[in-house]
Order: C-alpha cells, then sequence, then structure tokens
C-alpha cells in the first residue's frame, strides 16, 4: 500500500502497487517513489524525464547559491596606484558575485594613527557604494580593522573604475 499523489498535487490516496502502476499508465506518466521512508511510502504520478530534468536544476541552484568570501589587504600608508589596482580587484570580486573583506592591518607605532586607518577603510567603502553595501561596519579589533561588503543586486551596480584603472566620468545629461 502507497500513498499516491497525482502530477497536479492533489492526493488520489491509498492504493496498491499494481493499482498505481496501472493508474499512472492509464494517464501516460510514470509513477515515482517519492519518499521511501514514510509510513506508508509515498509516491507520485509524474513524467518521469521532467522529473529528473527539474532534480538536477534544484542542484544546479544549490551548488551557484553558495557564495565565496574575498579578502583584501590593505594598509595605512597605501600608494595611490596600488589603492586603485586593490579597489578594482574588489569591483571585480563583487561583480562576480562574491562577498568581499576590507582588512588594513597596523604594523608598530601606526597604531599611534588609527585616524588614518579608518580614513583608508570609509574611502574604499565611499569608492565601492556603487557595486556593495556594508554587512559589517568598520571595526578596530586587536591591530587591524575590518569590514565586510556584499554585492548589489546585478541592476544596480555601476563600477567606478575601468579595467585600466581610470576613473569613470557620468555623462553629463542634456
Amino acid at each position: 500500500m502507497r500513498v499516491i499523489i497525482a502530477s497536479t498535487n492533489e492526493q488520489l490516496g491509498v492504493m496498491r502497487l499494481d493499482e498505481a502502476i496501472r493508474k499512472a499508465r492509464s494517464m501516460g506518466l510514470d509513477l515515482v517513489e517519492i519518499a521511501p521512508n514514510a509510513q506508508p511510502p509515498v509516491c507520485r504520478i509524474v513524467d518521469f524525464g521532467k522529473f529528473r530534468y527539474d532534480l538536477s536544476k534544484q542542484e544546479k541552484d544549490k551548488k551557484q547559491s553558495a557564495t565565496k568570501v574575498k579578502e583584501i589587504k590593505f594598509r595605512v600608508n597605501i600608494d595611490e596606484h596600488d589603492y586603485l589596482t586593490k579597489v578594482r580587484h574588489a569591483e571585480d570580486f563583487l561583480d562576480k558575485g562574491n562577498k568581499v573583506k576590507v582588512h588594513l592591518q597596523f604594523r608598530g607605532r601606526e597604531m599611534a594613527h588609527q585616524d588614518l586607518g579608518i580614513l583608508v577603510v570609509k574611502r574604499v567603502r565611499e569608492d565601492l557604494a556603487g557595486m556593495a553595501h556594508v554587512d559589517m561596519e568598520p571595526k578596530l579589533v586587536g591591530r587591524a580593522i575590518g569590514m565586510t561588503l556584499s554585492p548589489l543586486p546585478v541592476g544596480k551596480r555601476h563600477r567606478k573604475f575601468t579595467k585600466q584603472g581610470e576613473i569613470l566620468e557620468d555623462d553629463p545629461t542634456e
């Protein structure tokens, strides 16, 4: 005895296996066991090819939903060119849908100038505002400042830097 569910998700009741197979064939569909461990087991009348396709599509969606966290490290006295290169890499990571962790490390006597480190992290946040929103605000932990950014939805993203490093200008509308 098995619980049978039609392709329209309506429950047909509890039937013997041979009755359920006959009913599925009369509809031109297949009988698929959905929950073999249930008491009684649950079967569904569906097109088996479509059923397998839907399962593979669900598996693919699960794999794509996993996002990675990329980390970019800065220093307090970072050169302008190095800064632009790292921000451009962060834009690339965000464009691919990854989260970005911004990490600014203090060394030695740099701890006396934490305000300079905060300014660098705030500048990163402003430069990436068109690509991401802040998950975790800049926070001093030990000898480092950390901040986490998540990408904006694809339609709302706009890059500030080109691949070559130039700053994109907004075109004046006439």
